[in-house]
This record gives structure tokens, C-alpha cells and sequence, in this order.
């Protein structure tokens, strides 16, 4: 197979956008996936550039409520006994992570990743004929009671103090911005700079699309390990620079150049409804009980959920139904029939942070991976980061809190 500027391991939206900013600088790209286009957790997103997520999960509040959380089986966070004892260590390190001090630097490197991808997106879709595809409609995030309301004020102030626009709502304002909510909830925020694109799975094929009509070609095999100029595969050795943007699958490629990198395993479950299943005016968020609803050409998906139970254990589709009997609980007026249940595995660090750069010892691989719940919302910017990092470029953010050396 002949040798191309630019090996990407990984045909996710990260991926994806990473070997369309890199055609796009002049580079020979060939993207590698071990399934194809869009086959993990990329087909299943919410479909949300959650801009205003500058927050990382290991935080104290995480901490506060994990315990409660994780003896709920089918709760917002649950750990399978049977994968207890792997996850500890994980564990140990993201409770470091919630110490305020990592977590005031974790939310500044965030915040400047989201600015970044902010920035980018726009002119990354109408390079690539995408505009269309893009959504403004906001998002509400609804809590039930005075308590939860106060509860989430301080995480408002960090937001406000980014410059991050948003409304708290009571009463009949929370029905004009979403008809149909139980009297439950009493009050809301809504963060307008929430966009969405109009079906994940849809936006990666495109860009799938768009990049082998750029001349790209995206090859299914197996990668195997890496090489100093390059990487082998169960098609052959391929050379070139490479960029590992494999999802939760990128830390066993990195230790084949051993390289220990603690990649954890977020389930996420989803249903997806026929598009006439309620009346959706914006995606709304329940984050007491973490999942979300949103509206997708594909329908309306309800999902979310944090099952740290690695890449082995069946699924357990009974969370899905949780938070489907959940959200007819909430919303009256769910229609649940007809859905199609789905599980995929979202790439997490302990510090809620993306590993981008370097990888240690291997000058010639880039990292692109861990991104948790944020791939699509930090795609374009990771992107445009990767593709700086390959023409010798320096990147518009200060990568070291994102240096996959950390660990």
C-alpha cells in the first residue's frame, strides 16, 4: 500500500475532522477504522456542540453525589460489580481530579478548547458544503425544586465569568421555551449558544463523503501497533505520520509503543423515537438524573448516563429503559413506542480532558482521543489543533494540560 502523508486511526466525527482539515493544508490522508465510517459512539450521539460544558465531570459536585448515584444500578452513574476492581485506579485518579485546584485548571484549559471549536466550527462546515446541517436552537436545562436550582448557581457563576450567555426561567417562562414539561420542574436555565447538528451519523457520513471526493481514502482494517514511521495493520504496514483518534480504543494502540495512557470506558445508552414522538422545541436536559432529549432528523433521542464498564460486558439495555420510563415520566406527552435501543462507548480521562499531541517517545503519532461526551462539540477545534501540530504550526491554544505525557 503506498505511503501517504498523514495515516488517521479512527473514522469518527474526530477523526474525520481531522483528516478534512489536513486535505485541506495539503496533506495525503489515508483514514484507517477497524469497522468503517461512523460505526461507534459517533453514530449515537445526542448530536450537541455543548459549548457551554466548560465544566469537568471530576468535580467536587461529582464526588458529592457519586455515592448516592452508584447505588442506583440504572442511576446517572453506575459502576458494574464485575468491573469494580479493574476501575479503581481510574477511579483513584479522577477523585484527584476533583481537588478544586486541578479543577479551576481543568476548566481553563476547557474553556479555551471550547472557544476554539466555537470559532472553528462554522468555517469548518462551510468549507465542507455542511452549513445546512447546523442547528441554533439552545438548550434548557430543568431542575425540580428550589434546591437543585440553587444547587447549580455556582456552576452559573463559573459560565457567566467565561462569558458563556444564558436565562434562568420560572413558571410560564420554561413553557414557552418547552411545552409539555411535568410541574416538576420549576426552574430552568437556557443556554442559547447550545447549537446541534441535525443528525450525528449523517454530519460523519458527509464528511466521509466529502473527504474521499478531496481524493482521501478510508481503508477497514485492524491496526495493530504502532512503527517509528508509521503503523501496521491487519492490511499491511502503513507509513506516514499518524494521527490516533481511535476512541476508546486509541490506548491500546498506544501501548503497543508502550505507552500507558488511562483511558476509561464511558457505556452511554440511548432510544431513539420516531421523529413524531413529542413536540421538541430545543434539546432539554435533565441533569439531575443525566440524560437529555433531543431532536434528530433520525428522530427523538433520549440518552445519556455514565456506565464506567470497559469495552467487554454485554450491554444492560435496562438502562435505557430507565431513562426512557424516566422521560415519560417528566414530559406526559412522550410518545415511547416505537423506539430502537443503542449502546456505545465513549472515551474518557480521568481529568474530563482530551489527550492532543505528542504522544510520548513516538514523535511521529499525534493523540487525538478521550474527549468523554464532548468528540462532536471539540472536533472542529481539535482539528484545526492537529493540523497546525502536522504543518509545524503553533496551535492557537496552550496545549500542555491537554499533553498525553500528563499521566
Amino acid at each position: 500500500m503506498k505511503s501517504v502523508d498523514v495515516v488517521v486511526v479512527g473514522a469518527g466525527v474526530v477523526g474525520l475532522s481531522i483528516a478534512l482539515a489536513a486535505q485541506a493544508r495539503g496533506f495525503s490522508v489515508r483514514v484507517l477504522d477497524r469497522e468503517g465510517v461512523c460505526a461507534g459512539a459517533s453514530a449515537g450521539n445526542a448530536g450537541a456542540f455543548a459549548f457551554t460544558d466548560i465544566l469537568p465531570l471530576a468535580s467536587p459536585r461529582v464526588i458529592r453525589q457519586a455515592p448516592k448515584w452508584l447505588l442506583d444500578p440504572l442511576g446517572p452513574l453506575s459502576v458494574p460489580p464485575r468491573y469494580a476492581l479493574r476501575i479503581a485506579p481510574w477511579m483513584l485518579r479522577f477523585w484527584r481530579a476533583s481537588w478544586p485546584g486541578q479543577v479551576r485548571a481543568s476548566t481553563t484549559a476547557q474553556t479555551g478548547l471550547m472557544a476554539l471549536s466555537k470559532a472553528a466550527l462554522e468555517p469548518f462546515l462551510a468549507a465542507h458544503g455542511l452549513t445546512h446541517m447546523l442547528r441554533r436552537d439552545g438548550q434548557l436545562q430543568v431542575y425540580e425544586g428550589q434546591a437543585e436550582f440553587d444547587a447549580s448557581l455556582t456552576s452559573w457563576t463559573a459560565r457567566a465569568e467565561a462569558g458563556i450567555a444564558f436565562e434562568h426561567l420560572e413558571g410560564d417562562a420554561i413553557a414557552a421555551k418547552q411545552p409539555g414539561l411535568d410541574a416538576r420542574f420549576t426552574h430552568a436555565t437556557f443556554t442559547p449558544g447550545w447549537w446541534s447538528i441535525s443528525d450525528p451519523k449523517d454530519y460523519v457520513l458527509a464528511m466521509a463523503e466529502r473527504f474521499r471526493a478531496g481524493g482521501g481514502e478510508v481503508v477497514i482494517a485492524q491496526a495493530t501497533h504502532l512503527l517509528p514511521d508509521g503503523v501496521d495493520t491487519s492490511a499491511g504496514a502503513m507509513k506516514g505520520r499518524v494521527v490516533l483518534a481511535a476512541g476508546a480504543f486509541s490506548h491500546h494502540l498506544a501501548r503497543s509503543a508502550r505507552v500507558r495512557i488511562p483511558l476509561e470506558t464511558e457505556r452511554g445508552y440511548n432510544t431513539t423515537l420516531p421523529s413524531g414522538a413529542i413536540d421538541l422545541r430545543c434539546q432539554v436536559t435533565f441533569g439531575g438524573h443525566g440524560f437529555v432529549i433531543s431532536k434528530l432528523t433520525s428522530g427523538i433521542r433520549i440518552g445519556g448516563a455514565v456506565e464506567l464498564g470497559g469495552l467487554k460486558l454485554p450491554p444492560n439495555y435496562a438502562r435505557a429503559d430507565a431513562m426512557l420510563t424516566k422521560a415519560k415520566r417528566f414530559m406526559p406527552g412522550l410518545d415511547t413506542s416505537g423506539g430502537v435501543q443503542w449502546m456505545g462507548f465513549r472515551p474518557s480521562l480521568p481529568d474530563s480532558l482530551p489527550a492532543i499531541g505528542p504522544l510520548p517517545g513516538q514523535p511521529n503519532t499525534l493523540c487525538a482521543f478521550g474527549h468523554g461526551h464532548l468528540g462532536l462539540t471539540q472536533s472542529a477545534g481539535t482539528a484545526a489543533i492537529i493540523a497546525d501540530l502536522l504543518a509545524g504550526v503553533a496551535p492557537a491554544i496552550d496545549l500542555s494540560a491537554f499533553a498525553p505525557s500528563r499521566f
